[in-house]
């Protein structure tokens, strides 16, 4: 440069795993990585964590899963059941409706039933136990460029210094800056066209037992459910409104939907504290990566919110990719395994669009569908199983609990690490650096050799340990020193 001229240098801060947003699917991957040891920074837009209720249904799959990275009983504390529904019909009772289809709690399942937590509750938690790990959020940070190159991305914002990762993930929404950066596209649908409001208010004079339903007066603009939010003092409010309405998101606006929709007098409803509308729709991103920019939660797949499966596949996102992205920063295994991540994902947001939207329309019940155990990866290439004739589990399923000689398979399985399993039989097996467990042959998993990912899941499955050794060194994992 000439002389005078002023030179401007920035500084580049250097992290192994940028994650952009801090919504339940980056806060969630974040953990994860931070118990592996992994360096992550968290960058978020807003100027602080989300603060509505918004996705308030925690699935059994993704309550293990909270199970997993130690949340679990946080969770638990702030939380609860959903209430049974309520009919009403001109101030009165009609009739009770049950939201989901009972299940009876088995060894293999420990948790059969959703758990209501208010979305920013879960998110706090996910964020304190973050700070406890040692990982950091950066609020008020907004994107506006992404530049990768063979080996690194940097991420470019409206304030403060530009951020170097080895990797990035976007888990900033449905309207991701990410995303639009990659040119990434998404194919999707109007699942309805009805626009819908949901707020999080305080209302007198309606009790705290039900899920109070509305259903539409004749002549009425759509309906109305109002849903006690565990743990705390608030309703969330949902309302429908006719095509082409703009909902009002003030109190005045609120009041007068409720009271037109409902028996309770405007001045019943006292406090908005959150709102919000939207058109319910389904959509899938084109694809969940591009070079070391991968797409996880609402970046690559919106959902319709009956049935409760947006956020607990977006966190299942996080989790299938969090131990990949831990093994080749930390076990030098080849990046292809973080190319499984959009392997076994898109399938699975594909087929949870399917009933989400099918729920919305009243196609499919809440129930074994929407709890998210029976999800699974057999036809991944990840899945190996050497078996003549499959048992109960094959690779690519979820690893079921089960007790057996006093040992509990979940804690086991419990930590950021790989199991190795025998169910009823003495096979010689490899001297892996893995926790092992021994148990008789059970109903949940038959006999056989089993290896069980770091998600749960079970890897590679075989009558004896023959071919085991060779698929664990392709997996990063070292021999144990003897």
């Amino acid at each position: 440069m000439g002389a005078g001229t002023d030179t401007i240098t920035h500084t580049i801060t250097h992290t192994e795993v940028l994650v952009v947003g801090a919504g339940p699917t980056g806060l969630a991957l974040a953990v994860d990585l931070a118990r592996r040891g992994v360096d992550a920074l968290v960058v978020e837009r807003a100027d602080a964590l989300f603060p509505g209720s918004r996705g308030k249904g925690i699935q059994p799959r993704t309550r293990e899963v909270f199970r997993d990275l130690g949340v679990l009983d946080a969770i638990h504390a702030v939380g609860g059941p959903y209430p049974v529904g309520m009919i009403w019909q001109d101030g009165t009772r009609v009739g009770e409706h049950r939201m989901f289809d009972p299940a009876e709690a088995s060894d293999d399942s420990p948790y059969t039933d959703p758990w209501m937590v208010p979305q920013w509750r879960t998110q706090q938690i996910l964020f304190e136990r973050l700070t406890e790990l040692g990982g950091r959020v950066e609020f008020g940070r907004e994107l506006v460029a992404v530049e990768q190159d063979a080996d690194t991305v940097t991420a470019h914002f409206a304030a403060g210094d530009p951020v170097r990762a080895r990797y990035a993930v976007a888990a900033d929404g449905g309207r991701s800056a990410v995303r639009r950066a990659l040119g990434i596209g998404m194919t999707g649908e109007t699942v309805d066209p009805h626009p819908m409001l949901v707020a999080d208010v305080r209302i007198t004079g309606l009790d705290r037992d039900n899920w109070h339903v509305f259903p539409p007066r004749e002549g009425s603009d759509g309906f109305l459910a109002i849903c006690p939010l565990a743990g705390i003092e608030d309703f969330q409010v949902t309302a429908q409104f006719p095509e082409g309405t703009v909902p009002d998101l003030s109190l005045d606006g609120i009041r007068k939907v409720v009271a037109a929709r409902s028996h309770l007098a405007p001045e019943d409803v006292t406090e908005v504290r959150w709102a919000s509308d939207f058109r319910p729709r389904a959509a899938l991103a084109d694809r969940f990566r591009a070079g070391r920019v991968l797409l996880a939660g609402d970046a690559a797949h919106v959902h319709s919110p009956a049935g409760g499966q947006g956020l607990n596949t977006s966190v299942q996102d996080a989790y299938n990719l969090g131990w990949k992205l831990g093994a080749v920063l930390r076990d030098n295994v080849p990046d292809t395994l973080v190319e499984t991540y959009e392997e076994e994902r898109r399938p699975v947001a594909a087929h949870m669009l399917g009933i989400s939207t099918g729920v919305h329309r009243g196609e499919i019940r809440r129930g074994e569908a929407t709890r998210q155990l029976g999800l699974g990866y057999r036809e991944s290439s990840l899945a190996v199983d050497t078996r003549a004739a499959a048992g109960p589990v094959r690779a690519g399923d979820r690893a079921p609990d089960t007790t057996a000689d006093g040992v509990r398979l979940f804690d086991i399985f419990r930590g950021p690490h790989w199991t190795l399993l025998t169910v009823g039989t003495d096979a010689g097996l490899p001297e892996l650096a893995v926790p092992t467990a021994r148990i008789p042959a059970c109903e949940a998993y038959g006999t056989g050799v089993y290896l069980v990912r770091p998600d749960g899941y079970v890897g590679w499955a075989g009558d004896t340990a023959d071919g085991l050794a060779q698929y664990a060194r392709r997996m990063g994992l070292q021999a144990r020193e003897l």
